[in-house]
């Protein structure tokens, strides 16, 4: 799937980008490019191939060194809250900034 330069302006658009014409071909030709490589990457066949947890496994064996689940720390919410302008049940409240 190739972009066309209006779905650049359209990207640039939504990122608040201002791309002046030259930045906006070369813009569109680094994302063309990402994107032929994921489309060569996703044809490639992975069925049957594990997925790696790190890259280095894949030449050498590696133990994971992980931890049990448990809680370490103690609950600290009522003394970092204790600063806010504005709590509520545990929540921060903090004003609207996106309106209707």
């Amino acid at each position: 799937m190739a972009l066309t330069p209006d779905d650049v302006t359209r990207i640039a658009h939504l990122a608040r980008l201002e791309l002046q014409d030259p930045d906006r071909a070369a813009m569109l030709a680094q994302l063309n490019g990402f994107f032929r490589v994921v489309e060569q990457m996703s044809a490639v066949d992975t069925r049957g191939v594990e997925p790696l947890y790190t890259p280095l496994s894949a030449v050498q064996e590696v133990a994971l060194r992980l931890r049990e689940d448990v809680v370490t720390e103690t609950d600290q919410r009522a003394a970092n809250q204790r600063s806010a302008p504005s709590v509520e049940d545990g929540l921060f409240l903090v004003p609207k900034v996106i309106g209707a």
